[in-house]
């Protein structure tokens, strides 16, 4: 696991300062949804960085941003020193693309349903790699790097593979571009649970061996805890902990974290049936939370953990 002495030295490879997001809505009354709020964090190369949160916290919302789906209304967001907002132009966004990419909960719905997979590969050469020769050497690689056999995929269509082969081809399509950063939204959960660990490893092992850096956006705590070297708590539109993930699994601070802990189900416990979840209690936690810490803001209490302790 990587460490804050391992990344002395190193440049990050994506930067976010103080970025957020606003949605509006309505024609007459104008409703404002803050997105995300004053986010900021790093990713280094070789590490794997878990975003976790509910449903609606703002974790999907942040790797669009990272992929240019969405702009940002304020703050920065920087590729290798470089603000993505100022990258424009087909060649600069397809020089971006090539090395920032991502891979949805739904697999299906990332491929041409008319399209066998070895013109899906073509596309990927006509568009990014056009001048790359040995084009059949280097797709059966990428496959048998990721356990498929080119001989019995290329050939078929999306409809007759599995969810968790169709997410094997687009780590595959991302190990041919040699892409930096992978957002990784959610990956997994469309998948059944052994598929699910053969893909995790094999992420952590591409990531390991080949310097990427990938953004685990998850709503799973055990996924996480599992796979990530860094983790990002998320709650609405804030990020309320982060930092190294042994720090926070092992000493969660922020009352909304160990709401998150507290409600994984132990398998050596029953679960009590008259045992209540009453989100408005986690809520006056928080804010008596955030009254107790005025005016300290986002505090790191150690050097890999740092906590948000009051909302201003």
């Amino acid at each position: 696991m990587n460490t804050l002495a391992d990344r002395q030295g190193k440049q990050p490879i994506i930067a976010a300062e103080n970025l957020s997001k606003v949605f509006t809505s309505g024609i007459f009354i104008r409703a404002r949804t803050e997105a995300v709020r004053d986010a900021s964090f790093e990713m280094y190369p070789g590490t794997v960085l878990s975003l976790i949160g509910e449903s609606g916290s703002g974790k999907t919302t942040i790797g669009k941003l990272m992929l240019k789906l969405i702009k940002p209304t304020s703050g920065k967001l920087l590729y290798r020193g470089q603000d993505i907002t100022e990258i424009k132009g087909k060649d600069a966004l397809r020089d971006y693309y090539r090395k920032v990419q991502g891979i949805f909960q739904d697999p299906f719905s990332s491929f041409n349903p008319l399209f066998r997979v070895d013109r899906v590969f073509d596309m990927v050469y006509d568009v990014f790699l056009p001048h790359v020769k040995n084009r059949e050497e280097r797709t059966a690689e990428v496959l048998e790097s990721v356990n498929l056999n080119p001989a019995r995929i290329l050939h078929q269509f999306p409809h007759q593979l599995s969810g968790g082969q169709l997410q094997r081809l687009l780590i595959a399509r991302s190990l041919l571009l040699d892409v930096d950063v992978l957002v990784a939204d959610e990956l997994i959960s469309m998948l059944d649970a052994s598929t699910r660990m053969g893909i995790l490893n094999l992420l952590v092992d591409i990531c390991r061996e080949r310097g990427m850096s990938i953004l685990f956006i998850t709503h799973d705590l055990a996924l996480g805890y599992y796979i990530s070297d860094y983790t990002m708590i998320m709650h609405r539109g804030r990020l309320v902990e982060k930092g190294a993930t042994e720090k926070i699994y092992k000493n969660p601070v922020h009352p909304y974290t160990k709401m998150l802990f507290n409600s994984v189900p132990d398998i050596g416990h029953k679960w009590d049936r008259n045992e209540k979840f009453v989100p408005e209690h986690v809520e006056r936690e928080i804010e008596a939370f955030y009254r107790k810490n005025a005016g300290q803001g986002f505090t790191y209490v150690d050097a890999e953990h740092g906590v948000l302790l009051s909302a201003e």
